[in-house]
């Protein structure tokens, strides 16, 4: 037990679960053990609170759930930097912009360019412009202290800016119907957290 509370304390223990999840996960994928990976991620699971149930497959739960919590935490490490530390400076925001807009752009510009001509491949246009935060800072975490903060800083503040312009263009080119019930909860949503953020909220809860 000892040995994996030493473990967990080390900065780059996320890097190390993380590059090692991938391997297992590479590997399973490409063996006959694929069976046992695609039923690990569909397998179900629900959760039920009277008339009210959430089921959905366990690769679901991660990428709507786990990976939420991920870019929260992310995000309010990018607002404190904004508001008190390195970011404060807008010169210094300039250059993280500036490459998010290029890290969407070129790699849009490079499949159009190999797909012009194929209609059905050219309907991934946008599957590129996405950057896989998790894992950039997942090996940056392997190389610890030897990494500038600045350098992890600039990443984050890339990493989510793409994201956003990602879910923006998903929004805007992919979108084929509105719910207005998901925009009265997230009108909802984002009024709670700002009314919470006046009143000086912090805990993460």
């Amino acid at each position: 037990m000892q040995i994996v509370e030493r473990f967990l304390k080390l900065e780059s223990a996320s890097g190390i679960m993380l590059i090692g999840a991938m391997g297992l996960a590479m590997v399973m994928a490409n063996t006959p053990l694929d069976s046992y990976y695609q039923a690990f991620l569909d397998l179900p699971v629900e959760v039920r609170v009277g008339a009210l149930q959430l089921d959905k497959p366990l690769l679901l739960w991660i990428n709507d759930g786990l990976m939420a919590i991920f870019f929260m935490l992310v995000g309010l490490e990018v607002k404190r930097e904004i508001l008190v530390g390195r970011l404060s400076e807008p010169s210094n925001v300039v250059l993280p912009v500036v490459a998010a807009v290029g890290g969407m752009l070129v790699p849009a510009l490079c499949f159009t360019y190999f797909n012009w001509g194929d209609d059905v491949a050219m309907r991934g246009w946008a599957i590129p412009t996405a950057t896989d935060i998790a894992f950039a800072l997942g090996v940056l975490s392997l190389l610890g202290s030897r990494v500038p903060i600045a350098l992890k800083l600039f990443l984050m503040t890339l990493a989510i800016i793409d994201d956003l312009g990602a879910i923006l263009i998903i929004a805007l080119f992919y979108t084929t119907e509105l719910s207005a019930l998901s925009l009265y909860i997230a009108e909802v949503t984002i009024a709670l957290l700002f009314i919470m953020n006046r009143m000086g909220v912090m805990r993460i809860a």
